[in-house]
This record gives structure tokens, sequence and C-alpha cells, in this order.
């Protein structure tokens, strides 16, 4: 609303790998807490949310806010910038833009992965882009959402029991950390857990065959299975797969391309395969990136123009 770009640091990181981050996109304001300001130089401007949030230390401003610039956000400008390593391990910084965000979030609730109606869990670090959609798409879209404490996910009977006493609906994470929190809640029969579970989202790894043993066991007959995929550069999901408990399967595909997305794939000379035939995951539609920050060389390679429509060459092969 202010007109900010929003990038997320994450605090796990070292004090010279966020430094260079926030020199890399050139930030004009850091906002920090107690336990994480002295993490960052003091050339910066740093804001401490602690006294934001309660309230501390006011400072009388006397401002003129009749002067200050109008702020215009247009679909294109760009949200939020999530930083993606790939496979050279060198951070880049992934411009999405409002329109992208938006449409993500269209397209996700347009195949009832969540609604206005659930209780939301939010399970995400900072580094990774499912935390937007888990924050700012359940807020967007009325549902209501619940924060865990610090580390809170790996605490499972704390998130056993914030997931029975809030009657949490809807859940996100990765096939690892759902296959240890689900055998956790086999070993120990606390099947209150999982009972207002409704929708119950994977991505980020391959789903693996133990956790479809996992869910089958627990009899989750009741709650919709998805297992998710998309880069960052496509905005945070691009295809869904819904598991079929009841069928037996040795693996677990992506799936198909959400509404208002669309997949190719292609051999070396950039043609389209054939059915069963291994090829390179070309995604377009309306979560395509903006491209990255001060890396026109990076982006040019990694989206294509195909008949007048954008793609982004996810470098996967399918």
């Amino acid at each position: 609303m202010c007109g900010g770009i929003y990038c997320p640091l994450s605090p796990r990181d070292p004090q010279h790998r966020l430094n260079a981050l926030v020199q890399q996109t050139q930030s004009h304001l850091v906002l920090v807490h107690y336990l994480t300001k002295s993490n960052f130089t003091h050339d910066l401007s740093l804001i401490d949310v602690d006294f934001v949030l309660t309230g501390e230390n006011n400072i009388e401003n006397d401002m003129d806010v009749g002067v200050l610039s109008n702020i215009v956000i247009r679909p294109d400008s760009v949200a939020y910038i999530i930083f993606t390593s790939g496979s050279t391990g060198v951070p880049k910084a992934t411009q999405v833009r409002h329109r992208n965000f938006i449409a993500s979030i269209c397209s996700l609730v347009a195949i009832d992965t969540f609604n206005k109606y659930d209780t939301m869990i939010q399970m995400t670090r900072c580094s990774f882009d499912i935390h937007v959609q888990e924050i700012l798409g359940t807020l967007m879209n009325g549902a209501t959402l619940v924060m865990l404490h610090a580390r809170g996910t790996l605490d499972f009977e704390y998130l056993a029991d914030i997931l029975n006493n809030k009657q949490i609906t809807y859940m996100h994470t990765v096939p690892s950390l759902l296959t240890s929190f689900f055998t956790f809640i086999t070993q120990w029969k606390n099947w209150n857990t999982i009972k207002c579970l409704r929708s119950l989202c994977s991505s980020g790894e391959p789903f693996s065959v133990k956790l479809l043993d996992l869910l089958r066991a627990m009899q989750m007959a009741k709650c919709r299975i998805l297992n998710l995929y998309g880069p960052a550069e496509t905005t945070i999901d691009c295809t869904y797969q819904i598991i079929d408990l009841q069928a037996a399967s040795l693996d677990i595909p992506i799936g198909v391309s959400l509404p208002n997305y669309y997949s190719m794939v292609v051999d070396e000379f950039l043609q389209c395969v054939t059915i069963g035939q291994e090829g390179e995951l070309f995604v377009g539609g309306v979560g395509v990136f903006a491209g990255y920050l001060g890396r026109d060389d990076l982006t040019q390679k990694a989206l294509i123009e195909i008949n007048d429509d954008l793609f982004y060459r996810t470098g996967d092969l399918v």
C-alpha cells in the first residue's frame, strides 16, 4: 500500500551475506527487531518493529504529510523480490510483480487449495516464496491465519496442539516435514490433530511414496491432498496434482497447469516433444516473473518468447 518492494531476508544467514543482499537490492530501509538489528551495518536505515508494534519510544513528527509525493502502484510494479540460488549457488534476485502475485493467488483459489472459510497455519520460512502466499494470500482472501512461535514447525507436540486447538483446515509445507510430522502423529495416535484438515498441500520437494503410505494409513479420505510445483520465477506454484490415496503409485507427478498458466515440454531445438519423451519444462502464463534484478544477462537466458507468449525456462527435465 505504501509503494515499497518487499524483500525478505533470513536471520539464519550470516551477517556478510545479509549485507551483501541488501546492497544487491539497493534497499533503502531494513525492518529489524532486537535479535536481528546487530546483523546489519550502521550505514543502513533501520526500523525496529518492536517499537512500532508496542508504541515504545514514540517520536513526535511535525512533518506535513501533504507535501509527500503520491505513490502510484500499477499492476506491473514489482511487489516483492525473493532470492533463489539456482544451480550456480549465486543468489539471484527474482522480481515478482503485483499482477503476478494476485493472479497466482486467484489461480490457487480457483482450484480450491484454500478459501475464505479456511483457518491456515503459517509453516514456511521467509527464504521461500510460499510464505508470501500463506500470509498475504490468506488475508487477501479473507481466511484466518495462525502464526507459530519461533521454530514452531520443529516442535511437533506444540504443532499438533495448534492444529487441534485452532481447528486448522489448511496446511502447506514440504514433503520431508510432513513425513516427519505425520510419523509423530501416527506414533502417538493423536488423530484429533488432523480431524479438521480439509486441504493439505505439499511442494518444494518430490512427493515421496513414504508420505503417500503414511497418509493412507491415517485414513485422510476427507482431506484434499495436492502436490504442487513451481519455481519462484513462475510465482509460487504453476502446476498441481490432486492425489488419490486409493490409487497405487510409485511416482507422484507434478500434474497439470494451474488456471491461467500453461506448460510446454521441449527438446534442445525448442520443439515440442512427443508423449512419453523427456524434455525441458517451459512455463508461461500469469505468473512469469519480471526478471532478475540487475542481471539482464540471466534474465535473457531464463525468458524466451514463443509465438508471442513469454515462457520461463525452468531447467527441469520432465
